[in-house]
């Protein structure tokens, strides 16, 4: 095994404070749908808002950091190995099977996590921030124009695209425990050094 260093302390920070204010945005979420009661239903809407906007905050630093660095190349899909990758997960992770892909500083995510990021940028993102920010101005659809639009479609997009996300993380925290060990994966997100195979 060899140890690179591959997430930077940004990624690092970016990352986990992006889990905790999506995580809280999730259960705040579905708390005002009526789903449970935790916060109280006035409380939960204050605290997913606030969360909402400090994860827009956190999301223009993180796209200004990617695109200044030229990290942002990291998330470029592809399709080389992603049926290697999905075999691996599908079965080979159950039997010992060699990991398809190597992992170095330059190539720090796996074809079918670069397809996954892609999908979450470019489907969840739009539709959870548009029907967000929608339902956050509801009192000034009728000044912008939208005041044809029907707040029942809203949520439903909102919370289509909330449980996209959920299946995305479930996913996401699966998939954090398929390295060499099930914390190897969790640990480099906390240190920056992840340990790979050496290639032959």
């Amino acid at each position: 095994m060899t140890r690179i260093y591959v997430f930077k302390r940004f990624e690092r920070i970016w990352h986990w404070t992006q889990a905790l204010l999506i995580m809280t945005l999730m259960l705040t979420g579905f708390e005002t749908h009526g789903s449970y009661s935790f916060f109280g239903f006035e409380s939960a809407v204050e605290i997913h808002t606030i969360a909402a906007w400090s994860l827009v905050a956190l999301w223009v630093f993180a796209i200004f950091w990617h695109i200044t660095t030229g990290e942002w190349k990291q998330y470029i899909p592809t399709t080389e190995k992603v049926q290697a990758m999905m075999s691996f997960y599908l079965t080979g992770i159950f039997t010992n099977a060699p990991h398809p892909f190597h992992q170095t500083t330059l190539r720090k995510h796996n074809p079918l996590q670069r397809i996954a990021y892609l999908f979450v940028l470019v489907v969840i993102s739009p539709i959870i921030w548009t029907s967000g920010w929608f339902y956050l101005f509801y009192d000034s659809w009728q000044d912008w124009g939208f005041g044809w639009l029907n707040l029942e479609y809203v949520a439903l997009f909102h919370v289509i695209a909330a449980f996209m996300m959920l299946i995305f993380l479930i996913a996401h925290i699966y998939l954090a425990t398929a390295g060499h060990t099930a914390t190897s994966h969790i640990k480099a997100m906390v240190s920056g050094w992840e340990e790979v195979e050496d290639e032959e």
